[in-house]
């Protein structure tokens, strides 16, 4: 049986959990000032710089870092930020990224060869009738096209995972600062394309105290932070006693977003909560149920 963590363990967990929770409100509020794929790349240069030239080049290659960043930076968090300027409510957004767990599996298993044991097609399911409530309830506040960019922001997530598993870099935080330096230019051509210098040039110009401080808490508090310190807690204490801890993101997205921005919480997002939720709890803690039922 795993000991329990140290009171002090717990709440750097807490800390990190409140921090990525909180992110979804945080990216809303930005994009109110600045252009989503220019803010995505502001987020990744701050990343990287300087903590590029304090932390030596992790030992892997580099087309590693290259796939890791493009995934994390593109994948990811270009359709977040794009889903989220009006196309999907924060809450819903922090749970539907959730899938990347799913995505996740499904990529190791075609590309890493692992087995899925039938607790985890049963959670897939769960957590798959959980979106299928979502879409049946599109509206003006969360769209179709928004949930179909949030789960691909969840694809990219689960992406980089699997490189990221592939890699098995021996320093989490240099790993993610390194391969944000990746991030950078596919996402500022992607905005210089789309979004035009003129806008990109106004977003900046007009952007507050409070935008700017947006991005350094995306690049300093939510990656370096956030990652370096879970990884810090997953190298001493068992998987199963700190990924649990990941459900409570969903919940702070969704109860904050309702007090901080007004978003409904309609008994249908409720219920789509706890069937994602469900499938995600009997995912990470499957292996316990099995024991304790053995």
């Amino acid at each position: 049986m795993n000991a329990p963590l140290p009171i002090q363990h717990l709440l750097l967990a807490l800390a990190v959990v409140a921090v990525w929770g909180s992110n979804f409100i945080v990216i809303k509020l930005a994009l109110a000032e600045l252009p989503p794929l220019a803010f995505a790349a502001l987020r990744f240069l701050f990343a990287a710089l300087p903590a590029a030239f304090l932390l030596p080049r992790p030992r892997v290659p580099w087309r590693s870092l290259a796939a890791y960043g493009v995934f994390l930076g593109v994948g990811q968090f270009a359709l977040m930020y794009l889903a989220l300027t009006r196309f999907i409510s924060p809450g819903l957004a922090s749970l539907v990224a959730q899938m990347q767990i799913f995505f996740t599996i499904a990529l190791a298993m075609g590309l890493l060869r692992e087995r899925v044991e039938r607790l985890q097609w049963i959670a897939l399911a769960i957590g798959a009738s959980g979106i299928g409530v979502i879409a049946a309830h599109t509206d003006g506040d969360t769209t179709p096209l928004g949930l179909v960019l949030t789960l691909g922001a969840a694809l990219g997530w689960a992406s980089a995972n699997i490189v990221a598993k592939r890699a098995a870099p021996p320093d989490m935080l240099a790993f993610v600062v390194w391969a944000s330096a990746f991030a950078v230019p596919p996402l500022l051509a992607l905005s210089l394309g789309f979004e035009g210098w003129p806008a990109i040039r106004s977003g900046l110009a007009g952007a507050s105290v409070g935008a700017w401080g947006a991005v350094l808490f995306q690049s300093w508090a939510n990656m370096l932070f956030g990652y370096s310190a879970w990884g810090w807690l997953l190298a001493r204490h068992p998987v199963a006693l700190i990924s649990p801890l990941s459900l409570l993101v969903p919940v702070i997205g969704m109860s904050g977003s309702a007090l901080l921005l007004a978003e409904p919480l309609p008994v249908w997002k409720l219920i789509a909560a706890a069937l994602v939720l469900g499938g995600l709890a009997i995912n990470v803690m499957g292996p316990r149920i099995r024991a304790a039922l053995a």
